[in-house]
């Protein structure tokens, strides 16, 4: 199968994830992609984040019955923090059956070159990136990219946990269901 990785911490989970996740696993040649919860990101504070297991957990709940769309714990069994291209090599051994690409924001791909052995990753693995605001897709030599014009909504994982943090409602900025777990174990307060 033709994997397409979207890596991320979803700290929590939103519609606007979702809405690209299933924008390029119904309009790509991608067979299936797989939510990559990350327990912590190089380049992000790990204090802010919900435990790794309870983002997970919200993944799941938010694409339940999507056979397209699939979450996975890979990275949790992996040295902290989570380079992507160890985790690429990981999944590589063990899926060998399967090809990976990478999905990104266009924010993101402009950041690629502060990645751990980035030309490593652009040389072997297809990048799907859809367009963002003011971040346009520069080409890289040597890169397969494929742009794409996913309909975005502007949510931020952050607004989400101020809203909660200020007993704002959240309802419609995530999954009903991942609301009601967020309201169920107080995650973000």
């Amino acid at each position: 199968m033709n994997i397409g990785l979207y890596f991320g911490s979803f700290n929590p989970i939103h519609h606007g994830h979702l809405i690209i996740a299933n924008f390029i696993a119904q309009y790509t040649t991608l067979d299936q992609v797989w939510f990559v919860v990350s327990p912590q990101n190089p380049f992000k504070i790990s204090s802010t984040l919900l435990n790794e297991y309870h983002r997970l957990h919200l993944v799941r709940l938010a694409i339940e019955g999507e056979r397209k769309l699939k979450a996975t714990d890979i990275e949790f069994h992996l040295p902290k923090p989570s380079y992507t291209v160890d985790t690429l090599a990981y999944l590589e051994e063990k899926y060998q059956e399967h090809q990976f690409s990478i999905i990104m924001g266009s924010d993101s791909f402009q950041n690629i070159s502060k990645w751990k052995n980035a030309p490593v990753i652009l040389k072997r693995y297809p990048v799907y990136i859809y367009k963002r605001a003011g971040f346009e897709i520069v080409p890289i030599s040597g890169a397969t990219v494929y742009p794409l014009e996913a309909p975005l909504l502007e949510i931020s994982a952050t607004h989400i946990r101020n809203c909660i943090k200020d007993r704002k409602s959240i309802r419609y900025l995530v999954p009903d269901v991942v609301k009601e777990e967020i309201e169920k174990y107080n995650y973000y307060r």
